[in-house]
């Protein structure tokens, strides 16, 4: 029996619902949290407070993973690659800072491999990316409705109009990386 190599990613790539449901498809993902963070209000915030854009945090995730089965690096490729890192505040119809693209990195070893990644990846876009590589600031667990709500709510107009496209690229990109 192996030992687990359990290692925390934060990112934000626009609504958490739609990064949390393509981190729960991952081979070596062991949990995923949607939360906030980056924001400079004092106190813990609600969804209301982030979605008026005052208070300057992120939708993000907390992803759990194992990195004797997946990489931070892989994590990172597959992050890039499931949203559009060339639009500044925006994805899609959301549109916001706290739908900005952002990597908060855990330590040096993250905040070099998120360069290193981030430099790769500009030459497969038209446009300058525009992802805010950050040092992991405090991470603020989001309301209980919005922890698996992709699985929670498939049915959902926005889960079958903006997640299902993302899940189908995820698909078509990193087939070999899926549980």
């Amino acid at each position: 029996m192996t030992t687990k190599n359990l290692q925390i990613a934060t990112v934000g790539g626009g609504c958490f619902w739609c990064t949390e449901a393509v981190f729960q498809e991952v081979k070596g993902v062991e949990e995923v949290i949607s939360g906030y963070s980056g924001g400079t209000v004092p106190g813990r915030p609600t969804y209301r407070e982030i979605c008026s854009g005052l208070t300057g945090h992120a939708e993000v995730v907390q992803v759990t993973f194992d990195a004797n089965v997946i990489s931070y690096e892989d994590i990172l490729v597959i992050f890039m690659t499931t949203h559009d890192p060339t639009t500044l505040n925006q994805q899609g119809a959301d549109r916001g800072t706290q739908y900005r693209s952002v990597i908060y990195y855990h330590g040096d070893k993250q905040k070099e491999i998120a360069d290193l990644v981030l430099k790769e990846m500009m030459p497969y876009y038209e446009q300058p990316i525009v992802t805010e590589l950050s040092a992991a600031p405090v991470f603020y667990e989001a309301e209980k409705e919005h922890q698996d709500f992709y699985e929670s709510n498939p049915e959902y107009g926005y889960c079958s109009f903006v997640i299902d496209p993302k899940l189908a690229k995820l698909r078509a990109l990193h087939s070999d990386k899926l549980k």
